[in-house]
């Protein structure tokens, strides 16, 4: 592994590990507690609480409705798994933040809390849920004295839970469709996914890991060069599971949309998908790349702590992505440079050959380039150098011209 990316490694996991035992000397280190998680559902009944809008002249209106006292509404505890106790200390926690007007719609918030359960601090994910009324319910009830619910996720630290926000996010809005007062509804469907979020949201990176093992280098490929990836022959978990890894850690969230949209385009057109034939006892890739880049990123997680750890899989999925966004952004800058001076071509050329990922940053800022017809130039003598031997670009003179005439 370079040894960049193992300290990389090494200190994500010793920040983690710091924030999951409480920080404190090695000696009074809690055990390991990713795996325990617990949830609540409450009801909230009170005055909704508006996301602001636009006053009659168009101006910004203030950000929402007063901030309700503690008068102004109540919580009914729906479901949970948390101990009598400790509920209750968690519910008194969710209305203090109501009290502060710390509660948008449909977006969680990640905290810390401190509850009488042995594990003491525990990472919470809460988020205020309003189902859509239906026009005749609106019109028996009015908004102010319609139900919503409010959900709380705990497990693991505040930093380690902050890394599935986003997710959780989306999970918490599937519940939200299904939110209603049918009691069979509350049963077969609310309790079980509750139950299930920490196994749905947090564990689908550490199950892809253990399951892919070596070939884990293969899928990240697919994911970095935004590869359409169809599975075949799996069980619906295991499906669920790939496709989460790659949206995890695709670079959608950190690049343009529109270059993301292109790579895919330019990816699909001429290019077979990659097929995930999980038909056998062994997985079988079909159609698939691979890049030294993503054969060191493996190796950071198939060597993490023995048995896993979904919080420090999720760090080194960011790192991976983070470390790519930054080889991007170097190749530009020497393309930029590339432009004016033979010399820092070649550097360029060197920065692909080594940075482990030059097939795939070539075609991510080509894409970006198309309209810029220097880069252009530069980007197909590029192409055409990282195709043949690398002394060429030091002994052929033809292809020094070539350039020097384009540009």
């Amino acid at each position: 592994m370079l040894p960049s990316l193992q300290l990389s490694v090494d200190g994500d996991e010793r920040e983690l590990e710091s924030s999951e035992e409480g920080g404190g000397l090695p000696e009074e280190r809690k055990p390991e507690r990713s795996s325990n998680s617990y949830y609540c559902l409450y009801g909230y009944q009170g005055c909704r609480l508006s996301q602001g809008g636009e006053n009659d002249d168009g101006s910004p209106s203030s950000t929402s409705a007063e901030s309700p006292s503690s008068d102004d509404f109540s919580l009914s505890l729906v479901d949970t798994n948390l101990p009598p106790e400790e509920e209750m200390e968690l519910r008194s926690y969710i209305a203090k933040q109501f009290a502060k007007g710390s509660f948008f719609e449909g977006m969680g918030n990640v905290t810390s809390v401190e509850l009488s359960i042995p594990e003491s601090r525990v990472g919470c994910y809460y988020c205020l849920l309003q189902p859509e009324k239906s026009t005749e319910a609106e019109s028996l009830e009015s908004s102010d004295s319609a139900l919503d619910y409010v959900v709380c996720f705990l497990g693991g630290s505040e930093k380690g839970l902050e890394l599935f926000r986003l997710e959780l996010d989306r999970y918490v809005q599937d519940l939200k469709i299904n939110l209603d007062s049918e009691e069979n509804n509350l049963e077969t469907y609310i309790k079980p996914f509750l139950r299930t979020w920490f196994e749905d949201s947090v564990c689908p990176i550490q199950r892809v890991v253990q399951l892919f093992q070596e070939k884990l280098a293969l899928l990240l490929h697919a994911a970095l060069s935004c590869t359409p990836v169809e599975v075949k022959d799996s069980d619906g978990r295991t499906k669920k599971d790939i496709h989460k890894f790659l949206r995890a850690a695709s670079l959608q969230d950190l690049v343009r949309e529109t270059t993301v949209t292109s790579l895919c385009t330019a990816m699909t057109e001429g290019h077979k998908p990659v097929e995930i034939d999980c038909s056998g006892p062994q997985l079988q890739f079909h159609n698939a790349g691979r890049n030294k880049f993503c054969e060191d990123w493996m190796q950071a997680f198939l060597n993490g702590p023995e048995g896993g750890n979904p919080f420090l899989f999720q760090q080194i999925l960011e790192n991976f992505k983070l470390k790519a966004i930054q080889d991007i952004n170097n190749l530009k800058r020497f393309i930029r440079q590339a432009e004016m001076s033979h010399y820092a071509l070649f550097k360029c050329y060197l920065f692909l050959k080594n940075c482990g990922s030059g097939d795939v940053l070539l075609k991510i800022v080509k894409v970006e380039h198309a309209e810029m017809p220097e880069a252009k130039n530069v980007i197909s003598v590029l192409e055409e150098f990282m195709r043949e031997p690398a002394c060429r670009l030091n002994s052929s003179p033809e292809h020094r011209t070539t350039y020097t005439l384009q540009n």
